[in-house]
This record gives structure tokens, sequence and C-alpha cells, in this order.
């Protein structure tokens, strides 16, 4: 699985985004995106290319949801970073791994 972490800290609080791709072969449809979204090691909000929209797991996570699944374009360009972020990286550490 491929992951890049963003981390933003101030006065000891951190929140960070972590974004990993779950396959379990190069093809497009065996692949999973997943940007999850995390203060103080608490995962607020989730965006899950199977799922195809933001789910909230806090209060705070369900508003960021709402808002973000009504943005005007946010879902089509979200459920596009499973084929532009993983299917590339996905087939770069698939050739690696032979």
């Amino acid at each position: 699985a491929l992951l890049f972490i963003t981390v933003y800290t101030a006065d000891g609080f951190y929140e960070f985004v972590e974004d990993h791709c779950v396959f379990n072969s190069t093809k497009l449809d065996d692949i999973e995106y997943i940007r999850s979204y995390y203060y103080n090691k608490l995962e607020y909000t989730r965006f899950s290319s199977s799922v195809g929209k933001y789910v909230g797991y806090t209060e705070y996570g369900v508003r960021n949801a709402e808002y973000w699944n009504n943005l005007p374009g946010e879902l089509s360009r979200m459920r596009n970073e499973k084929e532009r972020y993983c299917l590339i990286n996905v087939g770069n550490d698939h050739e690696a791994a032979l």
C-alpha cells in the first residue's frame, strides 16, 4: 500500500492527512483510494473510492463530510484520484516488487 502523510502542528496538537492505496493487483477495479483526515491521532473524516463519498466519524468530521459532499466537482475530483494517484504508483510498486 502507498502512504503519504502531511502533518500540521501547533502548540503540541497536530492534524494530518493520509492518502493511501489498497490493492490486490494492478487492475483499476482491484484498487481502493482512501484519504483520511486526523486530529491528534483520531480519524475524523474519510473519503474512500469504494464508498464514493466522504464519511465523518466525529461531530466535526460529519460537518466536513456534508460540506465536501455538497461541493460541486469535489466528489468527481476525489473519485478520479484512484486512477490519477493510485494506478501509476501501484504499477510502479508492483514492478519493483517483481
